[in-house]
């Protein structure tokens, strides 16, 4: 039975230019970057940690307006 367990956010989660670099030293050094590569897949997990929003986002509405500034 397979788990369905999802994998605990990094405390360090991986960032665009991380990937750059790990990409670009894995090329310079004459090793494979294309799809299913380890750049590859550090580049995929860093865009998806850009795009994670960590709070929900509101749904809009009327805030009522602080304390005093009524006239």
């Amino acid at each position: 039975m397979a788990s369905t367990k999802k994998s605990p956010t990094p405390k360090n989660p991986t960032t665009p230019s991380a990937a750059s670099r790990i990409q670009a030293s894995q090329a310079k050094a004459g090793n494979d970057t294309g799809k299913g590569s380890f750049p590859a897949r550090v580049q995929a997990a860093a865009a998806t940690n850009v795009n994670k929003v960590d709070e929900p986002v509101s749904k809009g509405g009327r805030k009522s307006p602080s304390k005093g500034t009524r006239k």
